[in-house]
């Protein structure tokens, strides 16, 4: 009833959800994908079976129409702007150097 829109910290809510964060995980991120337990490194492309899974429950719980956007680095990452397009997200910001990825990601949406 207060907030006039809600962005998504993908970079805290990857970091939340998985328990580790970028600086530590460069010593077991290659095994894990190895194994087969990650696709890639969650923090550059969003997971989607459990980060996204958590946006698209807060997604539910918000009123028709009501801004969403998320911000961090998977605002500039184009497989994770596909799916933000998937799930209602309209809007992203993402470091400048990511910009002309996400302009590209965006138009193939559209």
């Amino acid at each position: 009833n207060h907030a006039e829109f809600f962005s998504f910290g993908t970079n805290d809510l990857t970091q939340m959800t998985f328990g580790f964060s970028r600086d530590d995980m460069g010593r077991f991120l290659p095994e894990y994908i190895k194994q087969g337990i990650l696709k890639n490194d969650p923090f550059q492309v969003v997971d989607t079976a459990g980060v996204g899974e958590l946006m698209k429950n807060v997604l539910s719980t918000l009123p028709e129409n009501f801004k969403t956007s998320v911000c961090g680095e998977h605002g500039g990452e184009g497989k994770s702007i596909k799916f933000f397009n998937e799930i209602g997200i309209k809007t992203v910001s993402c470091s400048p150097f990511r910009v002309p990825v996400a302009i590209v990601a965006a138009g193939r949406c559209a």
